[in-house]
């Protein structure tokens, strides 16, 4: 098993293209330079329709098959945002914009859909559409669910649709996968203790948050270790304090912010109620006022059981059985393609990177020779799924 003939003559080009959208790392939404390079490339590529402006930013190709007797619809999704980190890679397309880089492969992923967009339009080689979508914002913007609420899929009503991420340390030309939840939850907390300032000679005429912050940030952690069967998986992290701003004054209130994940929405739940009855009845139980601020950001990412069988199996054809691994292990890192996985059945499945930096890290690169495998993926999924 290899990779198809076609991406050979890509290869270059793609590796290119990637390695200026590396030079010029945009984040968020704020996509605009990148969106408009996919924009044109789909366009030269001769897709179909090219739609800008989706959920803000996003960018949605449309390719017809050689038939439409299936009727059938199917979605290929990449993200395209950087993150707000110092580059320190070295490499001679490393980052040209101070403070961004593309540390998480967004690049690459951009670079092999793109890729698998110019054949599909070139051989038209399946029954039914293809719908490629180039998602802003998924680093901490929800940009997947901003698509969907600007009319992503019920303007092209998918039956399935499918993602690919980089994986670090998987050898190149390796895939893994696995159904249910893979990836978990992601929600930000801010906690607020609200007690009496004075001076810190004379504590008896004050409510000190201090103490209060230090109880709960020993009392917190009882929320999974005592409330959730310890099979589970969620973790609970207080990650900022800040109080006060001299050394001989008791602060009036005190802040802690910090992340919640969890791999089930029923933990997700659980812990959102129990942490507000903590933070509050044990900043009452020292006189003070407690408050929580609780934001939840993405769901837990779960690929669906027949949608993971079909995308290891396209994965098989192209690297061969030995290769796909079907067993990924869980993480509590967060995805927004579960926004995605909500609406509509599919599944995301990684891609072997090499020996690599960790994602999200100043000297991760993106693995050039990985874009062939995901191309040939890519394509290949198609062809499997709207046979001719």
């Amino acid at each position: 098993m290899a990779v198809e003939n076609w991406v050979a003559k890509l290869a270059g080009e793609l590796t290119e293209f990637r390695r200026d959208l590396h030079m010029n790392p945009e984040l968020l939404y704020d996509v605009d330079r990148t969106a408009a390079k996919v924009a044109e490339a789909l366009r030269e590529a001769g897709v179909d329709e090219v739609h800008e402006g989706i959920g803000r930013t996003g960018v949605v190709g449309v390719i017809h098959g050689q038939s439409n007797t299936s009727g059938r619809m199917i979605g290929l999704r990449s993200d395209m945002d950087a993150l707000p980190i110092e580059e320190a890679t070295g490499k001679p397309w490393a980052s040209q914009v101070p403070g961004k880089m593309h540390a998480c492969g967004h690049d690459g992923h951009t670079a092999m859909l793109l890729g698998a967009a110019r054949h599909l339009a070139d051989s038209r080689a399946f029954d039914g559409t293809v719908i490629v979508i180039f998602q802003p914002a998924e680093e901490g913007g929800a940009g997947a669910r901003a698509m969907i609420e600007d009319g992503l899929f019920t303007r092209w009503p998918c039956n399935e649709v499918y993602s690919m991420h980089n994986r670090p340390n998987l050898p190149v030309g390796q895939f893994t996968i696995n159904s249910g939840p893979i990836m978990g939850s992601v929600d930000e907390m801010k906690i607020t203790i609200t007690g009496r300032g004075g001076h810190a000679a004379r504590p008896d005429e004050t409510i000190d948050p201090l103490p209060i912050a230090g109880a709960l940030l020993q009392a917190v952690q009882t929320l999974t270790s005592r409330n959730l069967d310890p099979i589970d998986s969620a973790v609970i992290s207080l990650c900022t304090i800040h109080a006060g701003n001299a050394f001989n004054v008791i602060p009036q209130d005190v802040t802690l912010t910090g992340t919640v994940r969890t791999l089930r929405e029923e933990a997700r739940d659980m812990i959102e109620e129990r942490l507000g009855a903590m933070v509050e009845n044990i900043a009452a139980a020292f006189g003070a006022q407690g408050r929580l601020e609780y934001t939840r950001h993405y769901p837990v990412t779960v690929n669906h059981e027949r949608e993971t069988e079909l995308a290891a199996r396209a994965a098989q054809e192209v690297a061969g059985v030995e290769n796909v691994h079907l067993d990924m292990p869980q993480t509590l890192g967060g995805e927004d393609f579960s926004f995605m996985l909500n609406e509509v059945p599919g599944a995301l499945i990684n891609v072997g990177n090499g020996p690599s930096a960790a994602l999200h890290h100043p000297e991760y690169d993106f693995n050039d020779d990985v874009i062939a495998w995901g191309c040939s993926y890519w394509t290949t999924l198609a062809r499997q799924r709207l046979p001719l």
